[in-house]
């Protein structure tokens, strides 16, 4: 799965039990366990999971993602501000011919064990996720990528074809230190990694907590807090009663039904932002009666999505007309989505000559059942029964990622590009050979492909328009709504979420 966050609904990840300290242990709060206005010594973040690996090559689930990108500066950043890639460890950059990127690597950056941070380092790091061998999940982020070569300050990048979502991609790329892997090998480096971000490890706990502490020897501006505390905490309500107690300063995720519980509690503040992650429904147009386009348009039209959103995410989500949220290149506003007409699906049900065979709803426990039920219930009410067949997430991973597509009927997803652009969520998601596809249509392939091989944006923006008209005609799936993320956090904590996820601590501060 191309995907920069892999803890979406459609995927689900075990956690060690080992134990590594790394130094010495630290409390879980060093400050009072009411919250005051004074800088606590150590942030303390709730989240629902534990990180699974620290090494960056690794692993993209967001409970990795959001600690070990602490440890590591990353070659650029994006700014969801004004939607632009800004300078990291590369300054500068440029594109001498369609297929070649250079980048300048910024001088006087140091790892946290001393070694400078060399050219020689960006062109490993990035070399070390496209290698077979180390079998990266990232390297399908990077599969236009034909050479990297380091020269002095300098980093060449050459790509098979233009690709237009390179540099956003490698706003993800974390610089790892070669000698130092070389060295101890890459098992050693997941339980003891360095780097030269803002913050350097100092305690894992796997399965449990995860501890940083300020980088001395960062070349950047200091952060606020002296050391931030990762906690696995799977109980909402523990996470809730956390950051009531003063015990946590923020925690994530808030599902919408405690929305309110954390809004009317003077000392605490919700904090809400549109996410580019877009919840559908897809269908698997290899299997009776979904091999139906009428089937499948009145299933569309059988859905209220409005009412959901509004009684099950509790507005915390925004309708989309398509499998895209408008975060990002591409979206098309003009496409018309599928309105909410039972009466419109009973007519096409009838047009479809459909006799009321049972649908199977494919899930796992990493879907949200309830959503999964109201799905059920409103289809049945147009004369769709359907059937839920949940199994574990690796049984229905295996299965929808079967050539065979025996998997059902209907399955729901959550996708997140590695790069809030069209072709990051069309390409995976439908193209005929992706292996998350059951749909097959050549003038789709033909346009998304198109897309993702030019930098000219307008030529681009019109493949892109292709595929997205073709996508609503024959309804392989449904766009449901652009998903929200939802924090809970102490009121003295200044900090603004933002689409793409990011949780960088050293940019956050105390009121």
């Amino acid at each position: 799965m191309s995907s920069r966050r892999m803890t979406v609904w459609a995927m689900g990840l075990g956690t060690a039990s080992m134990v590594l300290l790394a130094g010495c242990g630290t409390s879980a709060k060093t400050a009072s366990a009411t919250h005051v206005s004074a800088i606590p010594h150590t942030l303390v973040v709730d989240l629902d999971a534990a990180p699974s690996n620290l090494d960056p090559g690794l692993q993209y689930n967001l409970e990795s993602y959001w600690v070990y990108r602490n440890i590591f500066d990353q070659l650029l950043t994006d700014n969801p501000k004004t939607d632009t890639i800004e300078p990291d460890v590369a300054t500068a950059w440029r594109n001498p011919s369609p297929t070649t990127w250079v980048f300048t690597i910024r001088k006087g950056i140091k790892f946290t064990n001393g070694q400078p941070l060399t050219a020689s380092d960006v062109a490993y790091s990035l070399n070390r996720i496209i290698s077979p061998s180390f079998d990266s999940p990232q390297a399908p982020n990077f599969a236009e990528v034909k050479s990297v070569t380091a020269s002095g300050d300098h980093v060449t990048i050459t790509t098979s074809q233009p690709d237009p979502v390179l540099l956003g991609n490698l706003t993800t790329l974390s610089i790892v230190p070669k000698n130092y892997i070389i060295a101890h090998g890459n098992a050693y480096f997941n339980l003891h990694p360095i780097g030269s971000g803002p913050y350097e490890l100092q305690q894992w706990v796997q399965g449990s907590t995860v501890t940083l502490v300020r980088n001395p020897h960062y070349w950047g501006k200091k952060p606020v807090f002296p050391a931030v505390e990762f906690r696995a905490v799977p109980s909402e309500a523990t996470r809730v009663s956390d950051l009531e107690s003063g015990v946590a300063d923020i925690a994530f995720p808030i599902e919408p039904d405690q929305a309110a519980t954390i809004q009317s509690n003077s000392s605490l503040q919700l904090l809400t932002t549109p996410t580019d992650r877009v919840a559908y429904l897809a269908f698997n147009t290899d299997q009776a009666p979904t091999n139906n386009v009428l089937v499948r348009e009145a299933i569309t039209h059988a859905l209220n999505i409005p009412l959901m959103i509004k009684t099950i995410e509790q507005g915390y989500a925004t309708p989309v007309n398509t499998t895209l949220t408008p975060v990002g290149f591409g979206y098309d506003a003009s496409i018309p989505g599928y309105t909410y007409n039972p009466s419109l699906a009973k007519t096409l049900l009838k047009e479809a000559h459909y006799t009321g065979a049972p649908l199977v709803f494919a899930t796992s426990p990493s879907y949200p059942t309830i959503v999964i039920q109201a799905i059920q219930q409103e289809l049945s009410a147009v004369g769709i029964p359907v059937k839920i067949v949940s199994t574990t997430q690796a049984t229905y991973l295996q299965k929808v990622q079967s050539p065979t597509h025996t998997w059902g009927n209907l399955r729901m997803g959550a996708w997140q590009g590695t790069w809030p652009d069209a072709s990051t969520y069309l390409y995976p998601m439908f193209y005929s050979t992706s292996i998350w596809s059951s749909w097959s249509n050549p003038q789709f392939d033909t346009a998304i492909a198109a897309a993702q091989s030019t930098l000219n944006k307008s030529v681009r923006q019109a493949a892109i328009d292709r595929a997205l008209q073709i996508l609503h005609d024959q309804a392989p799936a449904m766009g449901l709504w652009q998903e929200y993320d939802l924090y809970g956090a102490s009121k003295n904590l200044a900090w603004q979420p933002n689409p793409l996820e990011n949780f960088f601590v050293a940019q956050m501060g105390w009121k």
